[in-house]
């Protein structure tokens, strides 16, 4: 049976994440603690793996309920501590030594900083997912792959690609129950360059991006919406979570069961 396996958060965007066994939905359908803060340089754009490759060669532990961070560079014994909210600006300031050029830490109460605005809940993908994509690839365990791909969900008991059934043609969403919590799929997430990257280092994996298309395409399950796939590059699943459920609880364990599509409630608002 589906199960809710693993829960991973990000608590300072494009860090490393951290397991937990529980946690609270906030608002606008974020995990508590999830992109918390982000890293941003003097035009407020985000510091992240996209644009950044030094990002990759941070290593982050947390400690959630001190609320403090530690940081050190990939490949040294030197460790520097930080209370995110009263050392934030000398975390900053070690930051910016980091990479070179000003950068501060931010923070947002409500939600956090999500990839996707428009869908902001957790995404979603199966155990069976992460080890049947990290088979293409020499070399790459599934632990490796799913600090690639960075999900917040990880689903026990299902086959690969499972999470293919969390979204519809669109206009329409799928929702689905975790727990007692209810949230809806949106859309197969459109992966960026991060995950063509190795986590340690930064350093591009040789014909990443095209083995995962072509793999991605040829193994595309029946139950996934092809109305999606203008390319293969997409893997994970973006969700919403409606104003109801804020509030809720998730733990690794939860049931999960899968509803029947209905019209995206987004889409409906916004012509009306």
């Amino acid at each position: 049976m589906a199960h809710l396996e693993q829960i991973f958060i990000y608590p300072v965007k494009s860090l490393d994440g951290t397991a937990v066994e529980a946690t609270t939905i906030r608002e606008n359908g974020g995990l508590e603690w999830d992109r918390r803060y982000a890293i941003v340089d003097e035009d407020g754009n985000y510091v992240n793996g996209k644009g950044e490759r030094q990002v990759h060669r941070l290593r982050a532990e947390y400690d959630l309920e001190r609320k403090t961070i530690t940081v050190w560079k990939q490949g040294t014994d030197d460790r520097f501590s930080f209370h995110l909210d009263v050392d934030r600006d000398d975390f900053g300031s070690w930051l910016t030594c980091f990479f070179g050029y000003d950068v501060e830490v931010v923070r947002a109460d409500e939600g956090g900083f999500p990839d996707d605005t428009d869908a902001s809940g957790p995404t979603v993908i199966s155990t069976g997912t992460l080890e049947a994509v990290a088979s293409w690839f020499d070399g790459i365990d599934t632990a490796e792959m799913r600090r690639r791909l960075r999900p917040n969900l990880v689903v026990g008991g299902t086959e690969p690609f499972w999470e293919d059934r969390l979204y519809e043609t669109p206009g329409s969403v799928v929702p689905f129950e975790i727990g007692s919590s209810t949230f809806v799929g949106v859309n197969p997430c459109q992966r960026c360059v991060v995950p063509t990257r190795d986590p340690d280092t930064g350093e591009p994996t040789d014909g990443f991006r095209k083995r995962f298309i072509e793999r991605r395409e040829e193994t595309l399950p029946d139950w996934a919406n092809s109305a999606w796939f203008d390319h293969y590059f997409r893997l994970m699943v973006n969700t919403s979570v409606p104003e109801s459920v804020w509030g809720s609880r998730l733990a690794t364990g939860d049931p999960i069961t899968v509803g029947e599509p209905i019209p995206d409630p987004s889409a409906t608002s916004a012509s009306s």
